[in-house]
This record gives structure tokens, C-alpha cells and sequence, in this order.
């Protein structure tokens, strides 16, 4: 009886000593940021150049 006492024993000491088991860790998403580009040069330049071309034209 003794030995079933001491087994149930161990058998408790066992289950709780995993009770919460191995967890997949947890990973956060990587952030990634999208490359941009200004849509001001695609203004500017044309701009630019028919600003030069009215100071040409005027002289």
C-alpha cells in the first residue's frame, strides 16, 4: 500500500512539474517599410525648365 501511495505521490509531483508545458514563442512581425519617392520632382524639374526657356525666349 505503501508503494501505491508513493507512486500516486510521484505521479502528482510529475504532472504538475509540467503542467504548463512548452509554448510556441510568441514572434512579432517584422515591420517593413515601402521605399517612397517625392512626386514634387516630377513637378519641379518641368517647372525649371520652362521657366529657362521663357528666360531665353524673353531676350
Amino acid at each position: 500500500m505503501k508503494k501505491l501511495a508513493l507512486a500516486a505521490a510521484l505521479t502528482v509531483a510529475a504532472t504538475t512539474a509540467f503542467a504548463g508545458g512548452l509554448a510556441e514563442p510568441v514572434m512579432e512581425p517584422a515591420v517593413v517599410e515601402a521605399a517612397t519617392s517625392s512626386s514634387a520632382g516630377g513637378i519641379i524639374i518641368p517647372l525649371l525648365l520652362l521657366v529657362v526657356i521663357a528666360a531665353v525666349a524673353s531676350n
